[in-house]
């Protein structure tokens, strides 16, 4: 990728239902030069889609933290489906050494955090864990609204 397919990524990251048109005058080129971009981005694998970003997930959590999990034996599989039913989760990342999973959890309260913590180390299966709290996201890859 050179300067102007990143520059291109971030706008699209930004609004990927922006015109080729609008794209094409931001960036200073031809629409055709803009769309044969996307096209080769989109077949060589650097853009796997382009999707919706809703109002909630746009919307920063006050209260975020990373929790890392050791699961017990060979019940990952269960475990992350367990995990995937909590609202209070938005990612959940497979990993290596001394723990399993890292858990990204977000609430509106810390009570509510606390509570969410306690739930998920009930699941059967979780062994131990370890959370730190997210005091401030200087940068982020994630698109804002």
């Amino acid at each position: 990728m050179d300067e102007i397919d990143q520059k291109l990524t971030t706008r699209l990251r930004h609004n990927g239902r922006q015109s080729v048109s609008n794209l094409a005058t931001e960036l200073g080129l031809s629409r055709a030069t803009v769309r044969a971009r996307m096209e080769r981005l989109e077949k060589s694998g650097v853009i796997l889609g382009y999707t919706v970003i809703l109002q909630s997930d746009a919307i920063d959590l006050p209260v975020r933290g990373i929790m890392m999990i050791r699961i017990e034996g060979h019940t990952t599989d269960r475990v992350i489906r367990s995990l995937s039913g909590f609202p209070e989760i938005s990612a959940i990342h497979t990993t290596n050494g001394r723990w399993d999973l890292v858990v990204e959890v977000g609430t509106g309260t810390l009570s509510d955090f606390d509570a969410a913590l306690r739930r998920i180390r009930l699941v059967p299966g979780v062994v131990s864990s370890d959370t730190n709290l997210l005091l401030a996201t200087p940068r982020s890859t994630k698109a804002r609204l």
